[in-house]
């Protein structure tokens, strides 16, 4: 009940400073706001629908308002350009590991299956070779053969030259973001030029005179 008191509160002062109330409270969030403490009134008037108190899970929506405000933090907007910039390096990446997988489960499902049931089926190797790679381990299938523990092995040594790659891809774009925000603009500010770009984006001042 206090909290259901502080989120009608929260809601009712919402309602107070908005330009336009009624917009607000039929908005996504208005509804979530409404759903989130109309529950707890119904059930102290209405029997039988304390069962409903459960959609106030519907107040864990409210972390998104806090995520929204990332797009205001600078560091915030340099990790997400990087992730951006690299999403189809690590796309290719994961494509080839993904291949790389599947030949290497194949490969020991076709040496382990005759000596050892939990090399069952093909989908069960290839999952096996992903728990391996990515350095899990969970335990519950390991290869018997002398040939298949050398693959195994082999396969984990990759795993830890594979584990590196995404990091320094996403720090390589990192360090290319932190260099593009340090292109002011001496005219008007802005940050965040290309490295390439040669006039200011904002107010088109030439950087070669303002940057050197």
């Amino acid at each position: 009940m206090a909290f259901t008191g502080i989120f009608t509160l929260e809601l009712l002062m919402r309602l107070w400073v908005c330009r336009r109330p009624m917009r607000y409270l039929f908005s996504f969030f208005g509804i979530v706001d409404l759903v989130a403490i109309v529950p707890t009134y119904l059930q102290i008037f209405v029997v039988g629908t304390q069962y409903l108190a459960v959609v106030r899970i519907l107040r864990l929506l409210r972390m998104f308002r806090i995520f929204k405000m990332a797009h205001h933090i600078g560091e915030a907007g340099v990790l997400m350009s990087a992730l951006r910039a690299s999403q189809r390096k690590i796309f290719v990446f994961l494509l080839s590991v993904m291949t790389l997988v599947c030949i290497e489960g194949t490969l020991v499902y076709v040496v382990e299956s005759p000596y050892n049931d939990q090399f069952s089926s093909i989908p069960q190797s290839i999952y096996w070779a992903i728990v391996t790679i990515t350095t899990v381990g969970y335990g519950d299938m390991a290869p018997v053969t002398v040939i298949g523990k050398i693959m195994a092995s082999f396969i984990m040594l990759t795993g830890f030259a594979i584990i590196a790659v995404p990091t320094g891809v996403v720090t390589a774009e990192l360090s290319k973001q932190a260099k593009t925000d340090e292109r002011a603009c001496g005219e008007c500010g802005w940050k965040g030029h290309d490295s390439r770009a040669i006039y200011c984006m904002h107010c088109g001042t030439p950087l070669s005179l303002t940057n050197g």
